[in-house]
């Protein structure tokens, strides 16, 4: 059986690593053993604020919604209990986008008092 020599392999998995740790500073960018370090912090980070971003856009919403809300003289936690009542379905995000426009809002605010 003839020996395997994996150099091409290894050699490819390095240059994928190396790729990823592009813009890294010092030797974090060109040395593998740091670069493999520096590139799963940095994939740990990312895959946790992948997770608080969608936390902070609801919380951004909300903030949004409820100045509208005040603007229009109710509570944003009634407005969202008229609208659920209503079985008016729309999410925060369309909300937040909604409430930018005040003619609209204080439209979907008087469906949802009717």
């Amino acid at each position: 059986m003839a020996r395997v020599k994996r150099g091409t392999t290894i050699k490819a998995k390095h240059k994928k690593l190396l790729s990823k740790a592009k813009g890294f500073r010092h030797t974090r960018k060109s040395v593998v053993r740091l670069a493999k370090q520096a590139v799963m912090k940095a994939e740990a980070y990312a895959y946790k604020s992948n997770r608080l971003k969608k936390r902070d856009f609801r919380r951004l919403w909300i903030v949004r919604i409820s100045a509208a809300c005040k603007a229009n003289g109710i509570a944003y936690s009634r407005f969202i209990k008229l609208l659920n009542d209503k079985k008016i379905e729309i999410n925060r995000k369309e909300l937040a986008q909604t409430a930018q426009d005040a003619a609209k809002f204080t439209a979907l605010v008087e469906k949802a008092k009717s």
